[in-house]
C-alpha cells in the first residue's frame, strides 16, 4: 500500500474505532469526505487493511510465543506475549485483546469489521473509480472481513458475526449482539471467500510494485478458503464433545456434538485448488535458483540461506509468500532480538532476547530425514538419549556448519540443513549480517561465541539469549552491520500464508479424508505435497527415508494414515518453526493441553564458567502451563457487564 496512506489511516481509526458495542454517531460529513474521490477511498482501503491482525511481534500476535517455539529471557517474562505462553490471561484485563481493545498497535476485530461493512456501504459512491478497480477493492475488503472473523474464531471460538452495518439511530439494546454456533461462523466464513472467488475481480498478480504491494491476490482467497476448511474439519471444532455444556442464550450448544468426515473431503479439495491457483499464479517454493548471490558459495551454505529466505526474502523477491502482512512488517521490531554479536562494539543493537527452546530444536529431523528418536544411526551407542550430556569437536565434514577444532553439543550434529537454517548456536556457522562475514570460502565465515565472557553471551545483564539457541530464520540476509556499531535492518511481512504452508495443509486434508482408521493404507496422493517440501531441504521422500533409515518399529510409518498424521505434524512443526503456525495447530489438533505442560529448557548459558561441560548442562527457564480452558481466549469482562447476551468461554 502507499506510505502516505498510513498518516491518513490514523485519523480513520480515531474516528470510526469505537467498541463495536456502541451507539454508531452520525458519521454523514466524514464518510463524505472517505469516498470523495478515488484517492481518500483508497486511503480508507488501506485503514482496512491496517486492522489485520499483526503477526510479527510478541504483544500483537498471541501465537508468536504462544507454543514457547521462542521465548523472552526472564527479564521480560512480562511482555503479553510471554503471559500468554504463561497461562497468565485473565477476563479482568485480557492480555491480547482483539475482542474489544481499540488503539495502539492493536485494533478490536470487530470495530475492523464495522471499518469493512462502511466500506462496502459507501464505496459505490465514489464516482472516479472504473468498474474493475471498485470491483477490485470490493473483493479486497470482503476478504479483510472474512479474515478477521476467521481470526476471532481460532481465537475465541465462537463469536459474533456482523453481517452488514448497524442502522445510525440504532438503540444501544438493538445492536448487542449474541454468539453465534461455530458451524454458523465457519459458514458465514466461507460463503464470503467464495462471493470473492466467483467475482474473479481480484489481480493474479501485482504489476505495480511501488504502490500496491501488500495487497491481496487471486490466490489469497483460495488459499484462506483452504485453511479454513482445514480448521473446520479438525478435531478443536468438528464435533468436539468436550463442549457439550458450552451452550448459547437458547441452551443449544455451541459446537456440533458429531463429528463430520465430510469436512477433510471438501477440505482436500480446496487445498488442491489453491494449490493449483497458486501454480497458475506464479506462487511455489522459494528454490536455491530464487536466491540471489553476491558471492560464490558451498551447496551447504546455499540451501541453509534459500531456506532462510523461503521467510525473510524481500516481498518482491518471494515467489512463497501467498500473503504477508505489510502494515507491521518483520523489521528491528524482531530481529534485533534474533540477532547475537560477531564482535564487540555492537551491543546496543544486537539485544539476543528472543531465544528457542530445547524442545524446538528436537523438533528438527537427523540428516536422514527422520525423527532423531527414530533414526536408527541414532539409535546405536544410545546416542539419542546422551544428546545432551555429549560433546563433540567440529570436524571437516561439518565445516559448513559448526566450526572445525571448536566443542559443541553432539546434539548439534548430523542434523537435516532447516536446523541450521533455523537456529544459530555456539561455535555454529552463520553466514552474513555482518560486513565481513561473507568470505570467498564460507567454511570460514562466523560464529558466536556464547560462552561466559564471550562477546555471543551477554550484551547487559538483562539482554542475553536464554537457551543458547537463536532464531537466525528470522533474521533477514540482507539485515547486517555496515560497521561494529550500524546495524541496519531489511524488513519483510512475516508470512501469514506460504506455500510450503499449503502444500502441508493439503497433505494433511488428503490422509484425514481418506476413509478407514489410522491403520487404513495412506493415500498415495499425500506423499506428492509433503515429498515436495521435504525435497527442497534437500531431504529424500517420506518412503525412501523411513524405510532406509528408521528402527525397525518405524520402517513403516508412512504406510498408514495414523502413521502419516504423525509425520504430516512433524513435517509442520519443523518447516513452519518460529512461525507461528505451530500454536494454533496444536489447538486445533486439541493437543495443546498435552504438549504445552512442559518445562522450557536451554543450556546454562548464565553460567560464569567459560567451559563447555559448565554451558552444555540442560537449565530449566520457564514451566509451561496450559489447561483446557486455554483453547480459546477470555471474553473480557467489560465487554459481559456491556452485553449480558454474550456467553463467557469455560473456564474463565
Amino acid at each position: 500500500m502507499k506510505n502516505n496512506n498510513i498518516s491518513f489511516l490514523f485519523s480513520f481509526l480515531f474516528l470510526f474505532s469505537c467498541d463495536y458495542l456502541d451507539v454508531v454517531p452520525d458519521q454523514i460529513p466524514t464518510l463524505d469526505d472517505a469516498f470523495a474521490d478515488r484517492y481518500t477511498a483508497e486511503q480508507y482501503l488501506a485503514t482496512c487493511y491496517w486492522g489485520m491482525p499483526k503477526a510479527a511481534g510478541w504483544d500483537q500476535n498471541p501465537a508468536f510465543l504462544g507454543s514457547m517455539e521462542m521465548a523472552q529471557n526472564p527479564n521480560f517474562r512480562t511482555s503479553m506475549g510471554m503471559r500468554v505462553a504463561l497461562g497468565e490471561d485473565n477476563p479482568t484485563s485480557p492480555v491480547i485483546n482483539y475482542w474489544g481493545s481499540t488503539g495502539g498497535s492493536i485494533i478490536s476485530l470487530y470495530a475492523g469489521i464495522r471499518e469493512c461493512n462502511t466500506f462496502l456501504d459507501n464505496i459505490h459512491r465514489v464516482k472516479d473509480l472504473k468498474s474493475n478497480e471498485m470491483a477490485r477493492m470490493i473483493d479486497e475488503v470482503k476478504l479483510i472481513k472474512a479474515w478477521m472473523h476467521f481470526y476471532l474464531i481460532t481465537y475465541y471460538g465462537p463469536m459474533c458475526i456482523i453481517r452488514e452495518s448497524a442502522p445510525v439511530n440504532t438503540s444501544t439494546q438493538g445492536i448487542r449482539v449474541y454468539r453465534d454456533k461455530i458451524d454458523d461462523c465457519f459458514e458465514y466464513i466461507l460463503e464470503l471467500l467464495d462471493e470473492i472467488i466467483d467475482s474473479n475481480a481480484l489481480p493474479d498478480r501485482i504489476t505495480n510494485r511501488t504502490t500496491e504491494l501488500g495487497r491481496f491476490t487471486q490466490a489469497v482467497p483460495y488459499a484462506l478458503k483452504a485453511r479454513v476448511l482445514t480448521y473446520w474439519a479438525s478435531d478443536l471444532y468438528n464435533g468436539n464433545t468436550d463442549y457439550a455444556s458450552f451452550k448459547n442464550h437458547n441452551g443449544e450448544s455451541f459446537f456440533n456434538q458429531t463429528k463430520d468426515p465430510t469436512r477433510w473431503i471438501k477440505a482436500a479439495e480446496a487445498c488442491k485448488k489453491a494449490v493449483e491457483v497458486c501454480l497458475t499464479n506464479g506462487i511455489r517454493l522459494y528454490q536455491t535458483t530464487d536466491l540471489l548471490l553476491s558471492k560464490p558459495m558451498s551447496d551447504t551454505t546455499r540451501l541453509i540461506n534459500t531456506l532462510r529466505s523461503a521467510v525473510s526474502e524481500q516481498i518482491n523477491m518471494n515467489v512463497e509468500l501467498i500473503y504477508g502482512n505489510t502494515s507491521y512488517p518483520c523489521g528491528s521490531n524482531v530481529q534485533r532480538h534474533c540477532l547475537p554479536r560477531f564482535e564487540a562494539g555492537s551491543a546496543a543493537n544486537a539485544t539476543s532476547r528472543l531465544s528457542v527452546p530445547l524442545h524446538v530444536a528436537d523438533w528438527f529431523y537427523s540428516g536422514n530425514g527422520v525423527p532423531i528418536e527414530e533414526d536408527e544411526d541414532w539409535a546405536e551407542d544410545d546416542r539419542y538419549n546422551t544428546r545432551f550430556e555429549t560433546l563433540r569437536t567440529g570436524d571437516y565434514r561439518h565445516r559448513y556448519l559448526i566450526q572445525p577444532d571448536e566443542v559443541t553439543s553432539a546434539a548439534n550434529f548430523d542434523r537435516e540443513l532447516r536446523f541450521y537454517a533455523a537456529l544459530g548456536f555456539d561455535r555454529g556457522k552463520w553466514y552474513g549480517n555482518q560486513y565481513n562475514n561473507e568470505p570467498n570460502d564460507d567454511a570460514e565465515c562466523m560464529f558466536p561465541k556464547a560462552r561466559y565472557s564471550e562477546f555471543s553471551n551477554r550484551v547487559s545483564n538483562t539482554e542475553y539469549c536464554a537457551t543458547g539457541y537463536w532464531a537466525k530464520k528470522l533474521v533477514a540476509l540482507n539485515t547486517r552491520w555496515r560497521d561494529a556499531n550500524e546495524l541496519t535492518y531489511m524488513s519483510f511481512p512475516y508470512p501469514d500464508i506460504r506455500f510450503g504452508d499449503l502444500l502441508l495443509l493439503t497433505s494433511e486434508a488428503i490422509n484425514e479424508a481418506t476413509a478407514g482408521d489410522d491403520n487404513t493404507p495412506t493415500d498415495p496422493d499425500v506423499y506428492i505435497y509433503i515429498d515436495l517440501v521435504r525435497m527442497r531441504a534437500g531431504l529424500q521422500g517420506v518412503i525412501d527415508s523411513w524405510q532406509e533409515h528408521a528402527i525397525a518399529s518405524k520402517k513403516n510409518k508412512p504406510a498408514t494414515k495414523g502413521g502419516m498424521r504423525d509425520i504430516i505434524r512433524r513435517e509442520r512443526k519443523i518447516e513452519l518453526a518460529l512461525e507461528g503456525q505451530d500454536y494454533w495447530d496444536q489447538k486445533r489438533w486439541k493437543t495443546a493441553h498435552r504438549e504445552l505442560n512442559r518445562n522450557i529448557q536451554g543450556w546454562n548459558v548464565t553460567v560464569e564458567d567459560v567451559s563447555p561441560q559448565a554451558y552444555y548442562s540442560v537449565t530449566t527457564i520457564y514451566p509451561m502451563r496450559f489447561t483446557m480452558r486455554d483453547y480459546f481466549a477470555p471474553i473480557p469482562e467489560t465487554d459481559l457487564i456491556n452485553n449480558p447476551q454474550l456467553v463467557q468461554n469455560p473456564g474463565w
